[in-house]
């Protein structure tokens, strides 16, 4: 059996941790908000339905996920002081916007800009944490956005990262440019 004082110190540690790393589940009330928002939900089923035989990457939760993470794990590392949420926000909602570029021809980062701002606005984040999270929503494919030390950054980094053309079996018959093409381990 654990003794008291152990457990205490372990307690201790994890919120230490927990502080120092910015983990807070409060503060990601909004992003859970999104993954509940019902536009959203039904906007990932019919990406998943039209991707079903999809023989590239596809844009599905555990994309965006990757991207989110990754774009964490970099602004951790190199200090940026970006938002977690804002971080998580961006990448659930990047390419929430793929089946309309499917059904209907739009980019999809101007229909995932679209469908993002309405389900921001509906999960509560404040005028500013929205228009950062457009910004980088509509320019995750922008390669100007490729060396800001912001939001933008981090999002179209994360999103071309989180792809392992390295291990692809489709990576010959893939229309990205080599240097899109994550060749490397992260």
């Amino acid at each position: 059996m654990e003794a008291m004082g152990d457990r205490e110190e372990k307690q201790s540690t994890a919120k230490s941790l927990k502080q120092e790393s910015g983990i807070n589940q409060m503060e990601m009330a909004h992003a859970d908000a999104i993954a509940a928002h019902p536009l959203w939900r039904k906007s990932v089923v019919c990406i998943t339905q039209l991707e079903a035989s999809r023989e590239f990457c596809r844009h599905d939760v555990t994309h965006f996920l990757d991207v989110a993470r990754l774009a964490w794990i970099e602004n951790l590392e190199r200090g940026l002081g970006v938002s977690k949420e804002e971080i998580y926000a961006a990448a659930l909602l990047h390419d929430i916007g793929r089946h309309l570029q499917y059904e209907k021809g739009i980019p999809h980062d101007e229909a995932s800009v679209q469908l993002g701002g309405q389900i921001l606005s509906d999960c509560g984040f404040s005028a500013d944490a929205k228009k950062r999270i457009l910004e980088a929503i509509g320019g995750h494919r922008n390669k100007d956005t490729k060396t800001r030390d912001d939001l933008c950054g981090l999002i179209y980094r994360a999103d071309k990262g989180s792809r392992m053309c390295l291990l692809c079996q489709a990576e010959k018959a893939c229309n990205w440019s080599e240097e899109k093409k994550n060749r490397h381990i992260r």
